[in-house]
């Protein structure tokens, strides 16, 4: 907090020269101790979840149920106007800070932006050597390519970059401080042995706390702390996930996993931290890594300060459909049976949710099931394949829950849609395709199955659901709650809403200009004014009451009119790039596309294409095929199957 008094008198300056002292040392001293979220004089969105325990719950009070139909859009702005090659940022979660905006990029560019108008204030590219090095990487060892955003403290940005390194930012022009690379403190840690950087890192008391992607190639996940001073080791060593390869149950060729890609969360009051863990690999052969894979598909509760283990909770014990712990745990003081209890709670990807004692991680409710749940184990049969549900991505992914304190209620986001899988029928088949996800198959979603998703308010003094909403998409990209007793959030159609958190009901509804909302929005003040601010594609669109402008498109390469930004993967990771095709477009699509875009081109992260001929000529298919645009990379096929694809797709009309 930074004041600046007007005073009368030596006396009262004097006073105030001591008050001063005091508030610029008690500033310190809560940015250090992490509090920046429970400073009642906070405007802004200062982490990645709002405070520490990521109950992504907000103090502002401006907008309430009776004013929130006044919402109307006061600023727009698309990455694109400053650079017409600029990624997709739908997965970004945007940190607000002294009125200042931060988003983030796939491939990790960062942007400063004015939080009240959308004005740039800085932009932050990747180095050349850097740049080189993505550019030259084999993109099929990125299952998703992602930034989830970024952490803001001490003066700095922090980011993490897609090929494993740590970048710190000057936070006032955006000018590089320092970068690490996690391998020379974490040995292996390197993109050409798999590992990738999709999340957004966490400070806390003075470190950087980060994970890495690539449980689904075979990698050994990790947790670990970095100086935020320095980027030096805060830890002696990592919290490693798994056992080293050959050791326990990892023995296979591509046997690993345990990935941790979403932020952790921490609880202020005892400096434990809690983060989920992903699947076990080979995801879809559980054969060469029998027993329970500990602590894959788990949420994990360490000691922040030193990364000493204090316990794990595991979610599926023998995952062979692709069921991470995804999600980030939200730590709450909440009313359980009747008393206050610390306690900590996850929706996994398995369909269920669960709460914990935080202290000690006993059991408080054991799997309340949110969506839809039918699965067995796998055939090696293509004939004999069946819908699970969840599919892979997961009944609850990344997506972030809420916390309203008032209702005592959770709110959930599901994800009704199933995948039909094959399990691969032996170790050499795994081998064959290179161990990339997931070693097997997954075919088209058969034509009538309803895919849906879900809201889900979980009562915390009961365990027990208060409503369940149906929702048209799968939701995908989580809320934000404000004092008031609104949850807003996103549709993969572009839609954004508010909803009743007490009763359930929507409230307000608008367009976004975009296609799909992959993210939380961000909820912030800047000159007692209430903002909320949603991330499409490359567009930044922000909402405030009385705001009338008119909702402009993304106009972001492959995107806007043709909706076509949010091509690419973003983690439901159904896809094996490795995958050999002939020239039958529609086995180049199974092998390359569905897990994207559906079995029956009906969209999934990435958009319906089945009009897509109607809006994109032959040539505009062809040319987003091979030079990739939005969040799809190229060159995820050959010149001649591009070809093939896009005269296939050119008809779709």
């Amino acid at each position: 907090m930074r004041r600046y008094l007007k005073v009368i008198g030596i006396a009262l300056l004097a006073l105030v020269l001591v008050v001063g002292c005091q508030s610029k040392n008690e500033n310190k001293k809560n940015n250090a101790n992490n509090q920046v979220a429970k400073n009642k004089n906070d405007t802004g969105f200062p982490n990645w979840g709002y405070d520490y325990q990521h109950t992504r719950h907000v103090p502002y009070d401006k907008i309430t149920k009776d004013n929130v139909k006044k919402l109307g859009i006061v600023w727009q702005k698309d990455l694109s106007d400053w650079d017409k090659n600029v990624p997709n940022a739908s997965e970004d979660f945007p940190i607000v800070q002294d009125g200042v905006m931060y988003v983030t990029t796939s491939l990790n560019r960062v942007f400063a932006m004015d939080a009240s108008n959308g004005k740039k204030i800085w932009e932050w590219k990747l180095p050349k050597d850097v740049q080189e090095h993505l550019d030259k990487a084999d993109l099929s060892l990125l299952e998703i390519v992602a930034s989830r955003g970024v952490a803001v403290a001490e003066d700095s940005v922090f980011v993490l970059i897609a090929d494993n390194r740590l970048a710190k930012l000057n936070k006032k022009d955006g000018k590089l401080i320092k970068m690490v690379n996690l391998w020379d403190s974490i040995e292996g840690v390197t993109l050409e042995n798999r590992y990738y950087e999709t999340m957004a890192p966490m400070y806390y008391k003075g470190n950087i706390y980060v994970g890495s992607s690539g449980g689904d190639n075979g990698i050994r996940g990790f947790v670990m702390a970095y100086k935020a001073s320095n980027l030096e080791p805060a830890w002696k060593q990592p919290f490693w996930t798994i056992p080293k390869k050959g050791e326990g149950w990892v023995k296979g060729k591509y046997t690993g996993g345990g990935a941790v890609w979403n932020p952790m969360s921490f609880d202020p009051d005892t400096d434990m931290m809690y983060f989920g863990v992903g699947n076990p690999a080979p995801d879809y052969f559980a054969a060469v890594r029998p027993g329970k894979n500990p602590y894959t598909d788990s949420v994990v509760a360490l000691d922040s300060k030193t990364g000493k283990f204090i316990w794990a909770k595991s979610e599926v014990e023998k995952d062979e459909w692709d069921y991470d712990a995804a999600s980030t745990p939200m730590v709450l003081n909440a009313t359980v049976n009747n008393k206050k209890k610390k306690v900590v709670v996850h929706g996994g990807k398995n369909g269920k949710w669960y709460a914990w004692d935080a202290k000690n991680g006993d059991t408080i409710y054991d799997g309340v099931p949110f969506v839809k749940i039918k699965h067995s184990p796998l055939p090696t049969d293509e004939k004999k394949a069946v819908p699970q549900w969840p599919g892979a991505e997961g009944g609850q992914n990344y997506a972030p829950e809420t916390y309203d304190p008032t209702s005592n209620y959770v709110l959930i986001p599901g994800i009704n849609k199933p995948s039909v899988a094959v399990a691969a029928k032996d170790e050499k088949e795994v081998e064959q395709k290179n161990g990339l996800f997931p070693g097997t198959s997954i075919l088209p979603t058969p034509k009538g199955v309803e895919i849906s998703g879900t809201i889900t308010a979980i009562d915390l003094n009961t365990g027990k659901k208060a409503y369940q909403n149906k929702t048209e998409q799968p939701m995908r990209g989580g809320f934000t709650s404000t004092t008031t007793g609104l949850a807003f959030y996103g549709a993969l159609n572009g839609d954004v809403n508010a909803l009743d958190i007490k009763t359930g009901k929507v409230l307000w509804n608008m367009k976004s200009g975009g296609d799909q909302i992959m993210m939380a929005p961000s909820i912030y003040m800047v000159d007692d004014k209430q903002y909320v601010t949603f991330v499409t594609g490359t567009k930044i669109v922000t909402y405030g009451l009385g705001g009338n402008k008119k909702v402009i498109p993304e106009q972001s390469q492959g995107s806007g009119k043709h909706d076509n930004a949010n091509h690419g993967s973003h983690g439901n990771k159904e896809k094996d790039k490795k995958q050999p095709a002939n020239m039958n477009p529609e086995a180049i699509y199974k092998k390359s596309c569905v897990s994207c875009h559906g079995g029956n081109l009906e969209g999934k992260s990435g958009p319906n294409l089945q009009k897509v001929g109607a809006s994109m000529s032959e040539q505009d298919i062809l040319n987003q095929i091979i030079n990739g645009g939005g969040r799809m990379p190229g060159g995820l096929v050959d010149n001649d199957q591009a070809k093939a694809l896009a005269k296939w797709l050119s008809k779709k009309k």
